[in-house]
């Protein structure tokens, strides 16, 4: 599958996230951020475009409804930060911390989750589209009822996440691990897993398997 990858032009200006604090219509465009921190905060509605950002932290910080496009994000902190009713397009995550994210009711195309923690992170209602995650942690991730359309969990942990009301049609999860997953038969089908992950669905589902 192929990733739409974050249009942004070559020697971007710097500036601070705290730049757009104090703004009505809080928006960052054309510009690297770097080593800010921004913890505890509340900037909803806010809109990031043709941008990097570095080496951030935004610990339980509310971007609710925040506008996301063009953005490479790489060694950033997300903890518990609200995103929800989102809309997140062309960006890539990389080497990220998004424990506990609440991403609910959002939509998010384009997007590569890389080497990234997102363990607890909440997509409940959520549409993702040509979304990839890959080597990244998700140990109880929440993916209840939302809509997948071309999205692959490469060589990830899934362990112990919800696909409940979710359907996996199309989905890759062929190389990633789990013990149990949360999910119906009905749900499951379509989806692409390995062989040894059939033998574990089936012994999930009551089935005795014979030698």
């Amino acid at each position: 599958m192929k990733i739409e990858s974050p249009n942004l032009p070559n020697d971007l200006p710097s500036r601070n996230f705290h730049d757009i604090f104090y703004e009505a219509d809080p928006e960052l465009e054309l510009c690297k951020i770097n080593d800010s921190i921004f913890d505890n905060g509340e900037l909803t509605r806010c809109r990031l475009y043709k941008m990097t950002i570095r080496n951030c932290k935004f610990n339980n910080t509310d971007f609710s409804n925040i506008d996301i496009t063009d953005v490479s994000f790489e060694n950033c902190d997300f903890s518990n930060v609200k995103m929800r009713m989102s809309s997140i397009h062309r960006a890539v995550f990389t080497n990220c911390k998004l424990i506990g994210v609440d991403f609910t009711e959002s939509k998010l195309g384009n997007i590569e989750f890389d080497n990234s923690l997102l363990n607890l992170a909440s997509f409940g209602n959520a549409k993702l589209e040509k979304v990839k995650f890959q080597y990244s942690q998700l140990e109880s991730t929440d993916f209840y009822d939302s809509r997948f359309k071309r999205v692959d969990f490469q060589s990830c942990n899934i362990n112990g996440a919800s696909f409940e009301k979710t359907s996996l049609k199309g989905t890759d999860i062929s190389t990633s691990y789990f013990e149990s997953l949360t999910l119906s038969l009905s749900d499951l089908k379509g989806c692409k897993v390995s062989t040894n992950q059939a033998i574990q669905f089936a012994a999930l589902l009551g089935v005795e398997i014979v030698d």
